[in-house]
C-alpha cells in the first residue's frame, strides 16, 4: 500500500474513533445531567458533615468500578515515590490506603463545590481557614497571583482568599459536557468571584490584574505548548504545563504565592502558603514556572492521598527538538 492510501486508512480510523467519542459522549449526557440534579438535591441542603459522609460513599464506589484510575493513580504513586511502575504488579496495602485517601479527597472537594453554590460565604466560612501567613500575604498586597494544584481542596482556595478581601479572578476548562462547566462555573461564582473559560482568557485576566483583582490559576494539568504551554520536569518527568501564572506575575508586576488548602481531622481546611516571589523573578518564566511545580512537588510527597492520582498527570511526550529546549533550560538554569 502507498503513503496515500496509509494516510487515508489513518484519517478513517481517526474520524472512527472521533465519531465514537461523541456517540459516547452523548449517551453519556443524561446519566451526567442525573448525576448534576442528584448532587443539587443531595449536597445544597444537608449539613457538612452529612455532605462528607455522602462524599465519602461516593468515592468508595468510584474506587471500585474506576479501573483505569485506579491503574493511573498506582503508576503515579510510584512515580512520585521514585518507584518503578509494573502494569501487571498490584498495591501494596499501604500504596492502597493512599490511593483510597486520595478519592476521598477529591469526591469531597467535589462536593464541596455543589455545596457552597448557596450560602456560599457561611459554608465557607465553617468549612475552612486562611493560615496567619497567609493572612499577612494579603493584607500586604492589593492583588496577588496565587498558584496551586489539584491538592487538598482546590475549590476553596480562592474562596478563602476572598474572603480575606481579595477581589479573584479564575479560570474554568470544559470538564464533561458544556452544562458540566456552566455548573462549575456558577459554583465557583457563587460567593462573588470572578470565572473566565479558559479560551480567549488572557485579555480579562491582564484586565483583572489591572483594576486590583487577583488570580487564582492551577498548574499541575497539561497544556499543550500550542496551547502557552511549556516543558518543566514534575517529578523528574517531562510535562507540558502553563506558563500563565509567571507570565501575568511579570506582566502584571504582583507576586506570586504558591498556596494549597490542606485537609483537617475535622474535615475543614486551613490555606497554607508555601512559597512567595516577588515579580521581577516570574521575568524567567521558564524558570519561575519549573519553581511553582517544585513546590507543590514537596507538598504532594509529603500528602500524597491529598492529590488527585488517578489524573494521567504523564500522558504527553515531548518531541526531540522540545526535549532538547527542556535540556537547554536546565542547563542555563545551574549554570547561574
Amino acid at each position: 500500500m502507498g503513503r496515500g492510501g496509509k494516510h487515508i486508512q489513518s484519517a478513517l480510523r481517526l474520524g472512527k474513533k472521533r465519531t465514537l467519542k461523541k456517540l459516547k459522549l452523548a449517551l453519556l449526557r443524561p446519566f451526567e445531567w442525573f448525576g448534576i440534579a442528584l448532587g443539587l438535591l443531595v449536597f445544597t441542603f444537608l449539613p457538612r458533615k452529612a455532605v462528607l459522609a455522602v462524599a465519602d460513599f461516593a468515592s468508595r464506589i468510584f474506587y471500585r468500578f474506576d479501573t483505569k484510575g485506579r491503574r493511573h493513580a498506582l503508576e503515579n504513586l510510584r512515580i512520585i515515590r521514585g518507584r518503578e511502575y509494573d502494569p501487571d504488579s498490584k498495591p501494596t496495602r499501604r500504596e492502597e490506603i493512599v490511593i483510597r485517601r486520595s478519592y476521598r479527597n477529591m469526591a469531597r472537594t467535589i462536593a464541596h463545590a455543589f455545596w457552597t453554590m448557596t450560602n456560599a460565604r457561611r459554608k465557607v466560612e465553617i468549612s475552612g481557614e486562611m493560615s496567619p501567613e497567609g493572612k499577612a500575604l494579603l493584607a500586604s498586597h492589593k492583588s496577588a497571583v496565587t498558584v496551586s494544584g489539584h491538592i487538598g481542596c482546590w475549590e476553596i482556595l480562592s474562596q478563602l482568599a476572598f474572603l480575606e478581601g481579595h477581589r479573584m479572578m479564575s479560570v474554568a476548562k470544559d470538564i464533561g459536557s458544556g452544562g458540566m462547566t456552566k455548573l462549575l462555573m456558577k459554583s465557583r461564582e457563587s460567593i462573588g468571584q470572578e470565572i473566565v473559560h479558559a479560551e480567549g482568557a488572557f485579555r480579562p485576566l491582564m484586565k483583572g490584574l489591572k483594576e486590583g483583582k487577583s488570580l487564582g490559576l492551577l498548574v499541575d494539568q497539561a497544556v499543550r505548548p500550542s496551547d502557552g504551554g511549556i516543558w518543566v520536569r514534575f517529578f523528574g518527568r517531562p510535562v507540558p504545563v502553563s506558563a500563565a501564572p509567571a507570565f501575568f506575575s511579570a506582566k502584571g508586576d504582583v507576586p506570586i504565592a504558591v498556596a494549597w488548602c490542606r485537609p483537617l481531622k475535622d474535615g475543614r481546611y486551613r490555606c497554607e502558603v508555601i512559597s512567595v516571589y516577588e515579580s521581577r523573578e516570574a521575568r524567567d518564566i521558564w524558570g519561575m514556572t519549573q519553581r511553582c511545580l517544585k513546590d507543590l512537588e514537596r507538598v504532594i510527597r509529603r500528602h500524597p492521598s491529598c492529590w488527585v492520582l488517578n489524573y494521567n498527570e504523564f500522558r504527553k511526550h515531548p518531541k526531540p527538538d522540545e526535549l532538547e529546549k527542556l535540556c537547554a533550560n536546565e542547563r542555563k538554569a545551574a549554570a547561574k
